[in-house]
């Protein structure tokens, strides 16, 4: 038998046109005035003329934007890795029989709430200064410096700054999925003399696995986005060695290259674009929430 589709009362798109109205005129309009503005060589004011692919052709071939692709992806595959691991590592552990381990739940939680300038200018502190006095008290060499002032450490820093703040959603969502594990599933492995360490490796992460590929790639999407954390802590020093994607384009916008960077920037939306049907492929389908 044929389904039948649901009559949608009109009430209900009433309800969905303020949202549209408010989604078109902050998003979807300047989103095509700024596609469209790609095509010229306007610096964001006065007259301008068509240039047709001219910065499009310009973008793949500029050493400054390629660079900061690259250290953008380098950036995200790391703390996408760190991330996972850490997190599920400490949801295995918050959902075990620990003493406190409400507490500790709404401990590792905090990182979530607080601003991201406000941790990267914290951690700007930290590194600038506790960490030299401490190495120079100790006598330890490498920790005399500022990690934020070497070009080839820096991005360590803001990868371990992002991680600790991108850590307590990931680890929500794994507790989520562990919990959704029932608990005669490890009464049996028991039974059957299987080790903990036999049953993370052949029940827990095979049961979990859609969490996993739902965290790294929304984590991967989200932090090609990585801007706040980056301008707190080296503002895309030393030079332009940890300059993110984000941060070149918002930069251009500032410096008369406004129709240039618009290019870099619809480039930048294809691909996020392309990520975020990735993970509609991999999540459709999948009931984990």
């Amino acid at each position: 038998m044929p389904r039948t589709r649901r009559k949608v009362e009109g009430v209900y798109y009433l309800f969905l046109l303020p949202a549209l109205i408010l989604f078109t005129l902050a998003i979807t309009i300047p989103a095509i005035i700024g596609i469209f503005f790609s095509f010229t060589n306007s610096i964001g004011f006065g007259d301008w003329e068509f240039v047709g692919l001219i910065n499009y052709i310009a973008v793949f071939t500029d050493p400054a934007i390629l660079q900061s692709y690259l250290f953008t992806f380098w950036l995200a595959f790391v703390v996408v890795i760190v991330v996972n691991i850490l997190a599920f590592l400490l949801a295995v552990g918050l959902v075990s029989r620990v003493r406190l381990k409400t507490g500790l739940r709404t401990i590792f939680v905090i990182p979530m709430v607080i601003s991201g300038i406000i941790i990267a200018y914290v951690f700007n502190f930290l590194f600038s200064n506790s960490v030299p006095a401490l190495g120079q008290l100790w006598g330890i060499d490498w920790m005399s410096e500022s990690i934020l002032a070497n070009p080839d450490l820096a991005w360590v820093a803001i990868a371990m700054v992002t991680a600790w703040q991108a850590i307590p959603g990931t680890l929500l969502i794994y507790i989520a999925g562990l919990l959704s594990i029932p608990g005669e599933v490890y009464e049996a492995a028991d039974i059957d003399g299987a080790g903990k360490l036999q049953q993370l490796f052949r029940i827990t992460l095979p049961l979990v696995a859609g969490y996993v590929v739902i965290n790294v790639i929304i984590g991967f999407k989200d932090y090609l986005n990585a801007y706040d954390i980056i301008v707190g802590l080296t503002n895309g020093g030393p030079g332009t060695a940890t300059r993110s994607i984000a941060m070149t384009i918002f930069t251009g916008f500032s410096g008369g290259d406004y129709a240039y960077q618009m290019a870099n920037a619809t480039i930048f939306f294809v691909i996020l674009i392309a990520l975020a049907l990735l993970q509609l492929r991999f999540t459709r389908g999948r009931n984990v929430f």
